[in-house]
């Protein structure tokens, strides 16, 4: 049994519906944000946004992906170049688990660099 001259605009609502669901319960499962830095709130941000934004923006830290290496090898060269201080072995652990977890390496929203073949002929 149809509605008539409505069974398209509840054709219509159903498919938003459908498609604005996932959406909605996808967000749920967001991590909150801090409003002022950009960073993911949690176990350790604290500690990241007081030793990392002291050199540079939060913004640096969230455009970055990597598992725990990638993370000290980072810390690492900004020490031996840049003039980052040494850590405590707490500080430092703290500050590796939490980019670990809320930074891991796949979820980038940095395109790949392109290979050679992809780049633009002279």
């Amino acid at each position: 049994m149809g509605l008539g001259n409505n069974d398209g605009l509840l054709a219509r609502v159903l498919a938003t519906v459908f498609l604005v669901s996932p959406i909605i319960s996808s967000s749920a499962s967001f991590a909150e944000i801090d409003p002022d830095s950009g960073l993911v709130v949690a176990e350790g941000w604290e500690t990241v946004r007081a030793n990392c934004t002291a050199c540079h923006s939060a913004k640096f830290i969230t455009l970055q992906r990597g598992d725990r290496d990638t993370w000290e090898s980072m810390i690492r060269w900004m020490q031996n170049t840049q003039g980052l201080w040494l850590f405590d072995e707490q500080t430092e652990d703290t500050i590796l688990s939490y980019l670990a977890v809320n930074y891991p390496p796949g979820k980038s929203s940095r395109r790949r660099n392109l290979s050679p073949a992809e780049l633009p002929k002279d």
